[in-house]
């Protein structure tokens, strides 16, 4: 089903890099309504490839807890979770008003079940965040997440709840950078509005810019205050296929890792970068599309990888498959195994999206010109911002204490083991209200369902 992918394709990585790879079988079932672009259907879809192409022997597979209401608000507004979690198809006439505030109607239409797509969507990242955190996870995969246009009091972009900032929050209990990247076809809005005046999470978003949702992501909004410089946006035009592509993301990733120096970094792939995309613009093929993947994983450090836009389901289900080989150092063969969605990859069968002719509007001046400003922003700080962290150091204690432990079992009541209490390191109360008004999320995944678990003995029988 796979080929081992040759090591030294990859720079700086560790011999073995442990995949935490969440799903939650019910994530297929929500339905934003007849016509709409958006369908979570292609998360079960891409699941059904990963499976069949054996993926699970490589990585560790969990379902999330979803996330509770009180993980929700630690982005988002009271108010807004409250009517998120009790508006529904059938009481909508009793929110008019919530419904202009909170800017929910066509595009972000009230769905059956929409407060626990949210639930699962953030819970998955939040808890890839945690298992980073612990060190238990080298990589967390989740693609219900990437939802990046979700606001603080306001869902847009077919985004509810950013389980992005959420998973992000997460990480800066422990780590003191982040870099947030976004190969999505759309500005990474919600994310950089999020941190625009923060210097700690660096935000680089590709993307279509002009007349194109959401109108921002300008060359020129690099962040405000203490976060000046610390947002890099790269307005991209039509038809960008991937050798230009490639020529812009790899040196503006490169340059801001040096100088920024992250000791994490969170990947969004937006499907809808992909040539032929139904909303995208773009013509990247499957491959140049992995590229950014397997560039951002060559760095070595913790890495969330997030699912996002993408409209074409049988492209990104494609795609992100192949990624997730990618992830775990194989290459998938290019012959899609039988599975229950094989009648979508027709006439092929092919695991490959390839490039159309449209034209290119991007010219290589333009590019140079927009490399060169970029640069030159990062130029203007010359070393990464310190943090003052507050850490407890460590004591003989810990030389003897069973990391393997670490685990949903060895959690206890307080917040956490013993151990990640003692490793936590946290800022000075940023983000939190109080002195420490939530705790760092549990490692509380969920054992998977007897469904799920039936599917993968099947599959071991075969």
């Amino acid at each position: 089903m796979y080929v081992e992918l040759p090591f030294d394709e990859f720079k700086v990585l560790p011999a073995k890099q442990r995949v935490a790879y969440f799903y939650d079988q019910d994530v297929g079932n929500y339905f934003y309504g007849t016509g709409h672009c958006m369908k979570p259907h292609r998360i079960r879809m891409t699941h059904s490839l990963i499976m069949n192409y054996e993926l699970y022997k490589k990585m560790e597979i969990y379902r999330a807890q979803p996330a509770a209401k009180d993980e929700l608000t630690q982005f988002h507004t009271d108010e807004y979770v409250d009517f998120i979690s009790r508006v529904t198809p059938d009481n909508l006439a009793l929110f008019e008003r919530e419904q202009t505030v909170f800017n929910v109607g066509d595009d972000c239409p009230v769905f059956d079940g929409l407060y626990e797509f949210c639930q699962i969507s953030c819970g998955g990242s939040m808890e890839g965040a945690a298992r980073l955190n612990r060190g238990v996870c080298d990589i967390a995969i989740n693609y219900a997440g990437g939802l990046h246009h979700a606001k603080k009091l306001e869902a847009l972009g077919f985004c509810y709840m950013n389980d992005i900032v959420l998973g992000i929050i997460e990480l800066l209990r422990v780590h003191p950078r982040v870099l947030y990247i976004d190969t999505d076809v759309h500005h990474g809005d919600g994310v950089e509005e999020a941190f625009y005046t923060n210097d700690r999470v660096m935000t680089a978003s590709f993307h279509k810019f002009g007349e194109f949702f959401p109108g921002t992501g300008n060359l020129n909004d690099i962040g405000l205050g203490k976060g000046k410089y610390h947002s890099v946006n790269v307005p991209l035009r039509d038809g960008i296929d991937d050798v230009l592509y490639k020529s812009i993301f790899e040196p503006i990733i490169r340059a801001i890792v040096e100088w920024y120096q992250p000791s994490a970094i969170v990947l969004q792939c937006g499907g809808d970068s992909l040539s032929g995309d139904r909303l995208g613009p773009f013509n990247l093929s499957m491959r140049g599309h992995a590229n950014c993947v397997q560039f951002v994983k060559s760095f070595g450090l913790p890495m969330m990888v997030l699912g996002g836009g993408g409209y074409t389901i049988r492209n990104v289900a494609r795609t992100w498959a192949y990624e997730t080989g990618l992830l775990n150092n194989v290459v998938l063969e290019s012959e899609i195994p039988y599975n229950s969605y094989y009648e979508y990859y027709a006439p092929t069968y092919e695991l490959d999206v390839r490039a159309s002719n449209m034209t290119n509007a991007n010219s290589r001046e333009y590019l140079d010109k927009v490399l060169l400003a970029v640069l030159t922003n990062l130029d203007h700080t010359k070393h990464a911002p310190s943090v003052q962290m507050n850490e407890v150091p460590a004591d003989a204690e810990d030389m003897f204490y069973d990391r393997d432990e670490d685990t949903a079992e060895a959690m206890d009541t307080q917040g956490g083991s013993q151990y990640a209490k003692d490793k936590l390191v946290e800022p000075e109360n940023e983000f939190y209200d109080g002195e420490k008004d939530r705790g760092e999320r549990n490692i509380h995944t969920v054992d998977l369902t007897a469904q799920e678990m039936e599917e993968i003995d099947e599959l071991n029988k075969n």
